[in-house]
């Protein structure tokens, strides 16, 4: 006998403004380069020691490793501005989903340096509590890692 439940599915989309006082190619470079570097430990999910990297072009992974070969693919790379911008692709399926989720992270330039501009898109079984935790992640991912990491790289340059 076969026992499944209904799923409701459902679309949403949020955007998160992130201003850094650090320059654009900088902010690129950590995103592309130096992931791994701002990477918050919470947020190494395969492995505690995995590494995470990206490679942004067109068809290219977000990915964590782990050092036994496993890791999990975060997203696909669909578009890339470089310099500019990315849109990734990817399943969350880990506790929560299934749903797809489409992210764009773009990098304007501002009096101050610049601002990374978070926009989100997803669609499947989206709940309150999984939009609550990517914005949260989100926020805490870019304000507690990416954004020292930049603005101390910038302060000492």
């Amino acid at each position: 006998m076969a026992i499944g439940n209904e799923l409701t599915v459902r679309a949403f989309d949020y955007r998160i403004e992130f201003p850094l006082n650090a320059a654009p190619a900088g902010v690129w470079e950590a995103l592309t380069s130096n992931i791994n570097d701002w990477w918050l430990p919470d947020f190494h999910v395969a492995a505690p020691d995995s590494h995470v990297s990206l490679n942004p072009v067109p068809g290219g992974h977000l990915v964590e490793t782990t050092s036994d070969g496993g890791g999990l693919l975060w997203y696909t790379v669909h578009a890339s501005t470089p310099g500019r911008s990315l849109t990734l692709v990817g399943p969350l399926c880990l506790d929560c989903g299934p749903a797809t989720t489409m992210l764009t992270l773009s990098i304007e330039e501002s009096d101050t340096g610049c601002t990374l501009v978070l926009a989100d898109a997803l669609v499947g079984h989206v709940t309150d509590k999984l939009i609550s935790s990517l914005q949260d992640g989100w926020k805490m991912l870019m304000e507690d890692g990416l954004k020292p990491f930049v603005e101390t790289a910038a302060s000492a340059s």
